[in-house]
């Protein structure tokens, strides 16, 4: 009996225990609201849905009391302006793709991307276990920001063109919205680069303030209607073979932030990070079929070119590295961790989506000569 009393009492002991502790752990739990700066338009919705995405998981995973509020470009700052933004603290975070800050230092296209550089899951190797992100925030520090990668297109198209490209020559003069260290590498080809937040492209392509423009991929190029002034649609992008995206955050905000807040961050930036690539992965092949029954000419760039911007992207990167120490610790290191991954995914990816894009053009052609 008197041991039964006992656990009885322990029950009951451990109940209460299970009822209050909850709410004195929740009770402990500040009330943190943050404004966030997104440098896309709200019908990007791959792009900008990516803060959001960041923006529900934080508020759900704190009941509520973790509030981030999106900002699309141009609502509190324009696009390009969102680093300032963290930086001076007039809102606690951005997202951004880092790159659009190389004429600050080119050093910010690693965060982001650079031409003949690493593919999607390649950066992310890099950035979570080649060292890369510990490079980036080193770096970063001088500016005031913590960053945590949150989202990747994939290799995005080349863009579209007004007129067919066939040679070198072809580029000279054209004026293309193109950003980051990629634009360095196009004007030494004799192309003009023009930087331009996503919100701005189709009105400068329809004024004719430029020639070209490339943004991402059919997806988010469909909706941004550039195939209606532009047929010539090209690709590879090869100054974008996995363009990270990343949550900038201010410095003092993540270090007054608490731990169990900032986990729950990192958590939120991760599932940005690999929905937005599967969300593109999704949606880009069915926008690519109705652009090219829009009328889009779909074009490879030509091999003259590809090796010509190659050639030229070595030169600017080590010129940069000769004269900018800051990218010069990033450079080097990165680069030996793309070789390497550019030699083991030569063994097993290759191979395989080789024989794979075979085997679809080998069924595709007997399903088109059955008899129906």
């Amino acid at each position: 009996m008197q041991r039964r009393a006992f656990l009885n009492q322990a029950g009951v002991g451990l109940a209460a225990a299970a009822v209050t502790a909850p709410a004195i752990g929740q009770g402990a739990q500040p009330e943190v609201r943050w404004r966030l700066a997104s440098s896309f338009p709200r019908n990007l919705d791959t792009l900008f849905g990516a803060a959001e995405l960041i923006a529900k998981r934080c508020a759900a995973a704190t009941n509520g009391r973790f509030q981030i509020r999106v900002f699309a470009d141009g609502e509190v700052v324009p696009g390009l302006q969102v680093l300032d933004a963290v930086q001076n603290a007039t809102v606690q975070c951005a997202h951004t793709a880092p790159y659009y800050f190389f004429g600050k230092d080119p050093t910010f296209a690693f965060a982001c991307a650079i031409p003949f550089g690493m593919n999607a899951r390649q950066q992310n190797a890099w950035m979570y276990h080649g060292g890369g992100l510990e490079l980036m925030r080193e770096f970063l520090q001088d500016y005031n920001i913590h960053n945590i990668p949150a989202g990747n297109t994939g290799a995005q198209m080349g863009g579209f063109f007004r007129k067919e490209l066939k040679t070198v020559s072809d580029m000279k003069g054209l004026k293309m919205r193109i950003g980051g260290s990629a634009g360095v590498v196009m004007e030494r080809l004799g192309l003009v680069p023009q930087q331009l937040a996503g919100g701005d492209i189709y009105s400068a392509l329809e004024k004719g303030s430029i020639d070209a423009a490339e943004w991402v991929g059919p997806h988010d190029d469909e909706r941004l209607g550039l195939y209606k002034i532009a047929k010539y649609y090209y690709y590879p992008g090869w100054w974008e073979g996995g363009p990270e995206l990343d949550l900038f955050v201010n410095t003092k905000a993540w270090a007054d932030l608490p731990k169990d807040y900032q986990a729950i961050l990192e958590a939120a930036c991760a599932e940005a990070n690999v929905d937005t690539m599967a969300k593109y992965d999704a949606l880009n092949p069915a926008a690519l079929r109705r652009l090219v029954a829009a009328g889009v000419q779909l074009r490879p760039f030509p091999r003259e070119i590809m090796q010509a911007a190659h050639s030229a992207a070595i030169e600017v990167y080590d010129q940069f590295a000769a004269t900018n120490a800051k990218f010069r610790k990033v450079y080097e290191p990165w680069k030996r961790f793309r070789d390497d991954e550019i030699l083991w995914f030569r063994v097993a990816e290759e191979n395989f989506d080789q024989f794979m894009a075979m085997a679809s053009r080998q069924s595709a052609a007997k399903r088109q000569a059955s008899p129906r």
